[in-house]
Order: structure tokens, then C-alpha cells, then sequence
């Protein structure tokens, strides 16, 4: 396809949604009415295939949609980790009554997910999880630890990976379940971090337990399973790939939006108007915003130094730049691979590439933020009380996103597969570079060494 006929089908795209927005938007539905209404038609995942409750398109119309429905003045698709990652992975390795039953929910906001992966002991090296399954008729009892989950206390269900047979190679022994998180063996704890906020938790799941029926992509094929979630994760978290934070309207049951009326989350823009009070409902809606906040930092930071004069200063400048360059590097690659998949191949590696140029990206932001700054950088708020002092004592209420964007840049290295990770994976499965010697792959995990 050339890039023309690109441009002419997104455009389609975009006059398409506009058109059924002029007659589908309506602020006074509830945003469960309304996220039922975006999601059976398409748009809330519209990268999914027409049979998964989306529209087949790319990643980058996927951001142009999501954009579009941001300009126009609706309220946003349920965005978090149910559509980040779950939706995408049950559609790939799930059936069609999983489906049915799991991305249905998930693109109309009826559930909310998080993600049971990382333990304790188990975080770079994923697939030496402990976390037990053991089968009792048609269900699983399952019992572990699982640490740094993000909105566990508001999810509806977990992706969870679990062991299921200690007696094979710690790869092969693995599956993947659709566990529900509301249930008595389960407890929630969330993990206050150094910018004041709990946007991770850990989890304890005594007996608790799953249905046979919501094993996905088969038992002990969870490490094939849990790589495509990883995949999506490291695509839609990379440069130029989006974001998994949600709006302020936190979908599921728990997080108490999906009664409030849709209007009051929407941005308010010309043509259909809001009064644009963005309830957050249950729990931090905040945490998700701030996210938000985050990966807009290059536009954030340019009103920051016009702000404060320091605009002028040619490092200031020059450091804008390269981040704003950066950011275009993102969104290039992207159409890259939209391009490479048109035409029926793809470019390896490209989702470790992204999220190691979004940890770069998360760096320059955080010690160019602290430059303009200056003396007011060393101030922060821990509480929304103490964010209020802080805008008022300096005059600027972007300082505060400064100092929370310098401290949460140390996580994007860290979540989804540190750095090194990424690295690795580009070199061994990519570059076709030699393995680390090791018989994790042919010694059975009840033999191998623990990290207690």
C-alpha cells in the first residue's frame, strides 16, 4: 500500500467515526450506556478483528481514533489493561466463546483487568514464578504471591500465570487463567510509592479459585500465552505507542463510574459540550491522569519554560528538541511497522525497541523537567492538599507534575521487562546472538535453584 493510499483510508477511517459520532454521542447516557454503545460498534478496540468487537485496523489509526474521539468532546474508549493487553491476547489464543465472554466485557467497559504476572522473586526472570494451580474438577485452586500490580484495587479480573506442573522445564509447566479478583482468597494491598501515590500493588491469592473454563490458549502453553500479552504490553507502553492508562472514568464494577453520566468525564470541545467535572468515582481516579500527564511531557515542559521565561535558554531549547525528536522517532516507527504489515511482513524487535526508547524518553523528560524548574523542582506534594501548596507557593501548577514525572521516570526502565530485558531479547531473538549457557530449559523447576 502506498503512503497516499494509507492516508486516504485513514482519512475514511476518521470521516467514518466523525459521522457516527454526530449521531451516536450523547453526554446525558450513563458511561456504561455509552461505553456499550462504543464498544459493540468498533471503536473502542478498533485494532481487534471484526469478530473480537473491532475494526482491523493499525496501531497508529487505532491512536488517530482515540484522538478523534478526544477532539470531537465523547468520552474516550475504557481504556487500561484490559484493553492493552488481555482483549488482545484471549483474541489471539483464546475461543470465541472466551471471546465473547471476556473482550465483550472488556471493550464495553463492563470489567476492568490487571495483570498477575511479576513475583517477588520471579520479576526479570518471569517464568520462575511459584505461584501454584493445582486442579480440584473444574476449577483450580491457586495459591502465591504476585507483586507490582497496576489497579489491581480496581480490577474485576487478573491475568494471572500460574504453575501447573513443577515437573517439566519452568517454561513448559505454565498457564494462563482469567482469574476474578472480587473473591475471599484474594487480598489486595496497594504499594505506596515515592511520589505519593499507589499506582502498584501486591497480591495474595489463598485457595483461591478459577473456572477450567477460563484456562487460556491450553494447560502448561502459558509462557506462548503470557508473550503475546508481554508484546502488546512493551508496543502500547513504547514511544509512539500509545498509553494503558485510563481516563477518568475507571471501567468495571469497582471503580464506580459506570452509573455516573458520561458527559461529566468527557473533554470539553466544540460541537458537543460538557460541563466536564470528571468524577473519578471510586477509588484515586488521579493516578490515571497523572499517567496521562506523563506521557504528554514534551507539551507540558514547552508551556513550562514559556512560563517561567526559560524558553530562551538555547540548552532549554536544544533539550526540547531532542525530546520532541525523540517522540517523532516513535511515531515514525510506528508507521514503519503499519507499513511493513500492509505489505505482509513486520520489523523484529520493534516492540522492545519502543519501550527502550521510552525509558529514554521518560530520562531526557525528568532532567529536562528539574532544569526549568530550577530551585522550585526540589519542592513536591505527597497528597492532593500538598499538590495544591505546591502550585500555589511556586505560581505554576506544572512544577508538581515535574517533580512526580522526575520521580515515577525511574519505573518505565523497570515495568513491562526492564531494559535489560529488552536488550537481550533484541540481541538473542533478533540479532540471533548466543544465549547466556544455562539448563533452565531442560531441567525439570522442582530441581532448579530458588530465590528465597
Amino acid at each position: 500500500m502506498t503512503d497516499t493510499a494509507q492516508i486516504d483510508s485513514t482519512d475514511q477511517v476518521i470521516a467514518e467515526l466523525d459521522d457516527w459520532l454526530s449521531s451516536n454521542w450523547d453526554p446525558d447516557l450513563t458511561v456504561g450506556a455509552w461505553w456499550e454503545r462504543l464498544g459493540l460498534a468498533g471503536w473502542s478496540a478498533p485494532t481487534l478483528p471484526a469478530n473480537a468487537y473491532g475494526r482491523g485496523l493499525s496501531r497508529n489509526d487505532a491512536v488517530r481514533v482515540a484522538q478523534e474521539i478526544d477532539r470531537f468532546g465523547a468520552l474516550g474508549a475504557p481504556a487500561g489493561l484490559g484493553l492493552l493487553l488481555a482483549a488482545p491476547t484471549v483474541v489471539t489464543h483464546g475461543t470465541q466463546e472466551q471471546i465473547d465472554t471476556f473482550v465483550r466485557d472488556i471493550v464495553t467497559g463492563q470489567k476492568s483487568w490487571c495483570q498477575l504476572f511479576s513475583e517477588p522473586s520471579a520479576g526479570s526472570d518471569l517464568a520462575g514464578l511459584q505461584t501454584r494451580a493445582i486442579r480440584d474438577g473444574d476449577e483450580w485452586i491457586v495459591n502465591g504471591q504476585k507483586v507490582w500490580t497496576s489497579g489491581g484495587q480496581h480490577a474485576n479480573l487478573g491475568m494471572l500465570m500460574a504453575r501447573t506442573n513443577p515437573e517439566v522445564p519452568k517454561h513448559q509447566g505454565i498457564t494462563y487463567f482469567a482469574i476474578e479478583m472480587i473473591q475471599p482468597g484474594v487480598e489486595i494491598r496497594p504499594l505506596k510509592e515515592m511520589t505519593g501515590r499507589a499506582l502498584f500493588n501486591e497480591v495474595f491469592m489463598t485457595d483461591a479459585r478459577v473456572a477450567n473454563d477460563a484456562l487460556i490458549g491450553g494447560e502448561n502453553n502459558g509462557w506462548a500465552v503470557a508473550n503475546t500479552t508481554l508484546a502488546n504490553e512493551r508496543a502500547g507502553l513504547g514511544s509512539g505507542g500509545g498509553s494503558g492508562a485510563g481516563g477518568a472514568a475507571l471501567p468495571g464494577t469497582v471503580g464506580g463510574a459506570l452509573d455516573g453520566r458520561a458527559g461529566d468525564f468527557a473533554s470539553v470541545k466544540s460541537g458537543k459540550k460538557s460541563n466536564g467535572s470528571a468524577k473519578s468515582g471510586k477509588g484515586d481516579g488521579g493516578d490515571a491522569a497523572m499517567v496521562r500527564a506523563l506521557a504528554g511531557g514534551t507539551k507540558l515542559l514547552v508551556d513550562l519554560a514559556k512560563s517561567n521565561g526559560t524558553a530562551v535558554d538555547p540548552k532549554v531549547r536544544q533539550g526540547l528538541a531532542q525530546l520532541y525528536t525523540w517522540g517523532e522517532l516513535g511515531r515514525f516507527n510506528g508507521l514503519r511497522l503499519k507499513a511493513a504489515k500492509s505489505s505482509g511482513s513486520d520489523i523484529p524487535g520493534m516492540p522492545n525497541i519502543s519501550k527502550l526508547s521510552m525509558s529514554h524518553i521518560m530520562r531526557l523528560s525528568r532532567d529536562l523537567g528539574l532544569q526549568i524548574s530550577g530551585a522550585a523542582g526540589m519542592l513536591h506534594g505527597y497528597n492532593q492538599k500538598d499538590r495544591e501548596a505546591v502550585a500555589a507557593a511556586t505560581g505554576n501548577p506544572l512544577v508538581g507534575f515535574v517533580t512526580e514525572m522526575a520521580m515515577f521516570a525511574q519505573a518505565p526502565s523497570i515495568y513491562g521487562g526492564t531494559d535489560q530485558v529488552q536488550r537481550n531479547i533484541i540481541g538473542e531473538r533478533v540479532l540471533g546472538l548466543p544465549k547466556e549457557p544455562n539448563n533452565d530449559r531442560s531441567t525439570p523447576f522442582s530441581e532448579l535453584p530458588k530465590n528465597i
